[in-house]
């Protein structure tokens, strides 16, 4: 059975794509300074999964040039937006497997990276994870505002039939 914060973060990410659904290229790739464009955030967020449950917890790194041009404090560009959903794509589903063995037991587990532990837990970054999706959702829907778009998505979407409540 999945793990109720693992369908959290499903419900995450499917919110995520939801508040991007009709943007064009040209839209995600247009910046308003300070704010990152709308595909870098998609590019980011690819790389912060990647970053978590591939390689911390998996010593794995699918796509390099993720951590070359979308980590934290990476420079902003305006990546191309189906390039970045294909990099999200391939990254989140790379993961899946992964995120399907998590148990509470798994989940509270202190991670070491460099052979070293660190602060983390595999819970913790998981609602770093989810925390972050909805930072740059509530910034990707300001962008689409500052772009004129209207009869935006409606926050949070459907989450009583989608993601409710569930105890562990």
């Amino acid at each position: 059975m999945t793990h109720p914060l693992v369908l959290q973060l499903k419900f995450t990410r499917s919110e995520f794509q939801r508040a991007l659904e009709g943007v064009t290229d040209a839209e995600a790739r247009q910046r308003f300074m300070p704010m990152n464009c709308i595909s870098w955030n998609v590019g980011h967020l690819a790389w912060q999964e990647q970053r978590y449950w591939l390689t911390r917890l998996q010593g794995t790194v699918l796509l390099p040039e993720l951590n070359e041009a979308f980590c934290f404090g990476c420079p902003g560009h305006t990546p191309p937006l189906d390039d970045m959903w294909a990099a999200w794509r391939t990254v989140t589903e790379a993961a899946e497997p992964f995120l399907q063995t998590l148990t509470t037991e798994k989940l509270g587990e202190t991670i070491l990276v460099d052979g070293q532990p660190v602060v983390y837990t595999a819970g913790s970054l998981m609602q770093r994870v989810i925390y972050h999706y909805w930072y740059h959702t509530g910034e990707n829907m300001a962008i689409r505002q500052r772009l004129g778009h209207t009869n935006l998505p409606v926050f949070v979407g459907n989450i009583d039939q989608e993601a409710p409540y569930l105890p562990h």
